[in-house]
């Protein structure tokens, strides 16, 4: 085959640093609009990019050659010092150390989109970490409950 292709699809979740409350009304909309940004400048194409006051989630199309664990250390890093430059006084604001990868069939995308386009009031009845742990189950990956979290 003189080609090769790929679409890769991924499902990426961190929260904030101790999943406090850090992304408040004002910061919100620029933030998710920056991390969309962010997957842009790695060739890549932001699909969905929502969340609530303590982690975001991102569906993302990533290159191929493109590593998800240099893509999101890239988004974290990038998109935190962003939020120092923008605003000193939100000096506290990071990122988790972790994060969650999921793959997304093309099949699943829609479903997927409002998964993250629905979270606040998803997150009316449910904890970030129940959420978190919850795709963990359902995507089969083992964990250790004393780690999951920073």
């Amino acid at each position: 085959m003189a080609h090769s292709y790929a679409q890769l699809y991924y499902h990426i979740v961190f929260s904030t640093k101790h999943r406090e409350r850090r992304i408040d009304a004002e910061l919100e909309a620029r933030l998710h609009a920056y991390l969309g940004g962010i997957v842009r400048n790695l060739e890549g194409v932001a699909l969905e990019v929502g969340g609530v006051e303590d982690h975001v989630h991102i569906l993302a199309s990533l290159r191929s050659k493109t590593a998800p664990a240099d893509a999101i250390g890239k988004i974290k890093a990038n998109s935190s010092g962003w939020v120092h430059e923008e605003w000193p006084a939100r000096a506290g604001f990071a990122w988790q150390v972790g994060y969650g990868a999921f793959s997304v069939s093309h099949s699943n995308l829609e479903q997927v989109k409002r998964y993250i386009q629905n979270q606040k009031e998803h997150h009316r009845t449910m904890t970030f970490e129940d959420e978190f742990v919850g795709l963990l189950k359902k995507h089969g990956l083992e964990y250790d409950p004393r780690f999951v979290f920073d």
